[in-house]
């Protein structure tokens, strides 16, 4: 299994957000699953990182070229692959990925979380999307998408799409766990 994370670069942030980007990476390489990521080195995607690393795992980041030339990825990881663009970015790390997990992050791990919800309600990707709600984080988020399932713009069956996960531990159940949302998502992508 190759699980794809979203997570923040950012370096001024609470740390108890890096302490569960570390868990979840220290127990995704010692369940020998493999992770591919945005390459970063520091802030959340650096701690991931560090933990699969200093656990005997393999992770794979894909950054784009600019980021590689301004010194933004990691020097350490075990393969990285260099895009033209964010948009070519997305599409190979959505293309390697048997799940998604968002850790908390800025507007491009929004942003990121938001394109994987499309791909999955249009049938284009099917594995599981899980968001790390550390400090609950996400709860506006969560609200949100329960403001456009309530307003009738997202299907109630859609709620199905994601789960919610408190603990890095939570992330690993619900990565065991079958999938089993939807047999037929484009049937319904329609409101």
């Amino acid at each position: 299994m190759k699980v794809c994370v979203f997570a923040s670069s950012s370096s001024r942030i609470d740390n108890e957000y890096a302490t569960a980007a570390s868990t979840l990476g220290s127990l995704l390489a010692q369940a020998k699953i493999d992770v591919v990521y945005g390459g970063g080195g520091i802030g959340l995607m650096g701690s991931l990182a560090d933990a699969v690393l200093e656990n005997g795992g393999r992770i794979t980041g894909v950054i784009p070229s600019f980021m590689k030339d301004e010194g933004w990825d990691h020097s350490a990881l075990s393969e990285i692959i260099i895009t033209s663009d964010m948009g070519e970015r997305k599409k190979r790390m959505f293309a390697m990925a048997d799940a998604v997990v968002a850790l908390p992050g800025g507007i491009g791990t929004l942003e990121e979380l938001a394109e994987a919800m499309t791909l999955k309600q249009l049938g284009l990707y099917k594995g599981p999307i899980i968001i790390l709600n550390t400090l609950n984080f996400y709860k506006s988020f969560i609200d949100f998408l329960e403001h456009m399932v309530s307003g009738h713009f997202l299907r109630y069956e859609h709620k199905g799409m994601w789960e919610i996960a408190g603990t890095a531990g939570e992330v690993m159940t619900l990565l065991g766990k079958e999938e089993d949302w939807h047999h037929d998502p484009r049937s319904i992508a329609r409101i």
